[in-house]
């Protein structure tokens, strides 16, 4: 490929346990949970009437009128933390080449809830075609990735992933990728999703996939747990900037961690379920970490994707023991979703986000709400469970899997 190095310089979150990079961190090492009954509808009629939401989200404190008007929600997620995150990286634009500077974004589902509300008021409305001459451009998936270089006047490689929950894992990766290749210097990257509406939970609740939990649901996201039922869904945005190394150091930048590896491989088993022994997954592992240089004894955390699903959680044990077999001592697992939720196309940035932050911290966020571990679990794997870990990190990868059978992976290391 080349020799450029890519590193993470700036950092921007909105999620389930807090609006800002500061505030999703703290809630984390906290062992917060998200989740409450849903409050953007009705859910009485629903089998699940729970979800992970965003909390107090003011838009307007980074986004002007029109852009709020013209976007759907995943968009405003996606200005956010974009702005945060380029605030974080403390980049003069001025002084960039803006073709230099790309954006590479992801989103699962788009556009959803605009979409729900056109065709609602259409049936309202005697079917007579009134509809917003905003309601494309609100819908399209790639519209975030678009309104970002339009707001900062990015003029490099910009597009959208579409990878079901592995999509901004991907974004990632490509962006991670062009830099290698010299196409561009620096990257906003990332993922934003806001499925909490009545016809993705209706839809995700048809599937089977959804925990039930509503008399509990702070403890209904448990991965690995022996009781778990299903995921919770979850909201939000997450953004990093990547950067070609000699670029950040000669501008002075903080330097979170550096990319070494990505991998992307496809189950071609089944269009929602995992397959069973992880293959594709392990692989996925496997050539990340070839890429990055580093033996699976040198990983200290892992992110799991472990969405509190019966059969995805153990599949995925079982990927990570083809690749790090019976010596884990030093592999610390945990999955931040029992906290946050699973955020979708929006999954693999904040737990990106997450495992440079540990990185960067010294300390393993952990997976709450699992109190007895399946049976199933491999011997001698350490699940962080309950409580913060704090340990030195010097490598940390992030699994993502996606509807369609989407595996990628992202291997991070201390610079």
């Amino acid at each position: 490929m080349s020799n450029r190095r890519v590193v993470v310089t700036g950092l921007g979150a909105l999620t389930p346990i807090g609006n800002t990079l500061k505030e999703f961190w703290e809630n984390a090492v906290a062992g917060k949970s998200g989740a409450a009954k849903i409050t953007k509808f009705d859910p009485t009629n629903f089998k699940t009437q729970f979800a992970c939401e965003v909390k107090g989200f003011q838009p307007d404190t980074r986004l002007s009128r029109n852009e709020i008007k013209r976007s759907d929600l995943f968009t405003q997620y996606a200005l956010y933390v974009a702005s945060e995150a380029l605030e974080d990286a403390g980049l003069d634009l001025e002084k960039i080449d803006p073709f230099d500077i790309g954006v590479i974004w992801g989103s699962g589902q788009g556009g959803m809830i605009t979409f729900e509300e056109e065709v609602k008021n259409y049936v309202a409305n005697d079917h007579i075609p009134r509809f917003s001459p905003f309601f494309v451009p609100r819908l399209i998936t790639n519209m975030a990735s678009g309104m970002i270089s339009m707001k900062w006047g990015l003029m490099g490689i910009n597009y959208t992933t579409v990878s079901a929950c592995a999509t901004s894992t991907t974004a990632l990766m490509d962006a991670f990728n062009y830099i290698r290749l010299g196409k561009a210097k620096v990257f906003v990257a990332g993922g934003s999703e806001s499925p909490i509406s009545e016809a993705s939970m209706g839809g995700f609740n048809s599937l089977k996939a959804m925990s039930t939990l509503n008399e509990s649901p702070a403890t209904a996201s448990r991965p690995f747990d022996v009781a778990r039922d299903g995921f919770v869904m979850g909201e939000g945005a997450g953004a990093l900037i990547l950067e070609e190394y000699e670029h950040a150091k000669q501008r002075g930048a903080n330097i979170y961690a550096e990319i070494v590896g990505a991998a992307m491989t496809a189950d071609a088993y089944h269009m929602t379920a995992t397959h069973p022994e992880g293959i594709g997954a392990a692989k996925a592992m496997e050539w990340a970490l070839q890429e990055a240089q580093i033996a699976p004894t040198q990983v200290d955390y892992l992110n799991a994707h472990a969405t509190s699903t019966p059969i995805g959680d153990i599949s995925e044990l079982q990927a990570i023991h083809k690749i790090f077999g019976e010596d884990t001592s030093r592999l610390k697992i945990s999955a931040s979703k029992s906290m946050t939720g699973h955020l979708l196309g929006g999954a693999g940035a904040i737990e990106g986000i997450l495992s440079v932050m540990s990185i960067k911290e010294g300390a393993i966020p952990p997976t709450i709400n699992t109190n007895t571990l399946d049976p199933a679990v491999p011997e001698g794997f350490h699940i962080v469970t309950q409580e913060t870990l704090q340990q030195e990190v010097n490598v940390a990868l992030s699994n993502t899997f996606g509807f369609g059978g989407h595996n990628a992976i992202v291997v991070f290391k201390k610079i």
